[in-house]
């Protein structure tokens, strides 16, 4: 199938394409700059039309009758001189309600649409968008999150009026659920106006405190509150901000002669995870715990597990390598070690069901 998508190199434009291209259409990428030619060439073959072309922040008002309007009548008049009654798709935006120079433009490329429409029969989904986030999109031009995102993983300072301004967020990936849920002749419809399903609310003091906090967690070792839907998604759009030469942060790697043992998350719910380092022939544990509770997973070198507990004298062994990757349970009331029997380094990635809380440690030595 033929799709052809105008402002193909935009924010929307670029993460529609990668979806596209995915699912197997052919893609007939166009923008403001391309030639008349290849629009007709496009508009007779096309077999649907996402219309993302458009102009949001022009140093003339007047380029918003260019971009928003008279673009559109283009595209349409292409179109109907192809005898091609294929589905179009426009992104408006939710300010088309308003009267401003931005919102008159954009709600009368509808009303072209709506035209359109009437007079050939063809299927338009006209999607009257709120505030667009997610990866490639541009910081100062195409949403705040964009912009706080951007100047926050670069510690520039972020300007805010009013931190109690609430947001009407749509995340790009439930805009693209929504447009192929379209381009299967199956939009979400209120009316005449399409919409997206999932749409989030949040104040530009919440929205900064969030993003403040993504930053943060490098430090902390935090991670965030990945069972709330929006700061998953805005996490995800955070870091598709991240410098290139800032992927990576170093931990604090806690070494001694007998290895190293490294924090890498911990959560207040879901307890932290560690690595932990042993050279040939060392010994770490030999302590119990009364709740706290562990799960070891070897994942480099040759050891033994062994485990006691404290009220009998029977030890249990637990021989474990990286030849076959198994996750052994820690117990509580029985005091456990870890030897490493090989000869070379061994790794064990370790979880704890609470993070270490330095005035109530949980952990009592006695060996095994």
């Amino acid at each position: 199938m033929k799709v052809l998508v105008t402002g193909s190199n935009g924010f929307v434009g670029k993460n529609l394409v990668a979806e596209l291209t995915y699912n197997g259409y052919e893609i007939l990428p166009f923008d403001l700059e391309t030639s008349h030619e290849k629009l007709l060439e496009y508009t007779k073959v096309c077999e649907f039309v996402f219309h993302l072309a458009g102009v949001n922040r022009p140093q003339d008002d007047k380029d918003f009758i260019k971009g928003n309007v008279d673009f559109t009548s283009q595209l349409l008049d292409s179109l109907k001189r192809n005898k091609n009654n294929c589905p179009v798709l426009i992104t408006s935006s939710i300010q088309a309600a308003l009267n401003n120079p931005y919102g008159l433009s954009k709600r009368k490329g509808e009303e072209l649409m709506f035209k359109y429409s009437e007079e050939t029969d063809a299927p338009v989904y006209v999607y009257r968008l709120p505030n667009l986030f997610g990866k490639w999109s541009k910081p100062n031009y195409n949403t705040v999150v964009a912009t706080f995102c951007h100047n926050i993983a670069r510690d520039i300072e972020i300007q805010m009026n009013d931190r109690n301004y609430e947001l009407n967020l749509c995340y790009i990936d439930d805009l693209l659920e929504e447009f192929m849920n379209a381009l299967n002749m199956k939009p979400t419809k209120d009316k005449e106006f399409c919409y997206v399903r999932t749409t989030y609310k949040i104040t530009l003091g919440e929205l900064a405190d969030s993003l403040f906090s993504f930053k943060k967690s490098r430090g902390d070792l935090s991670l965030p509150e990945l069972n709330d839907p929006l700061q998953k998604k805005l996490y995800s759009t955070y870091l598709s901000f991240l410098p290139t030469d800032a992927f990576s942060y170093p931990l604090k790697m806690n070494v001694d002669n007998r290895g190293s043992f490294t924090e890498f998350f911990r959560t207040d719910e879901k307890g932290q995870v560690a690595i932990n380092v042993s050279k040939p022939g060392i010994t770490k544990g030999n302590h119990w715990h009364h709740t706290k509770n562990e799960k070891f997973l070897v994942v480099k070198g040759t050891g033994v597990i062994r485990f006691r507990n404290i009220n009998s004298n029977e030890i249990i062994e637990y021989r474990v390598s990286d030849e076959k990757l198994e996750v052994v349970d820690i117990p509580t009331g029985y005091t456990h070690s870890i030897e490493n029997v090989g000869n070379e380094d061994m790794v064990t990635v370790i979880w704890v069901n609470e993070s270490f809380n330095k005035d109530k440690p949980d952990t009592y030595y006695l060996e095994v």
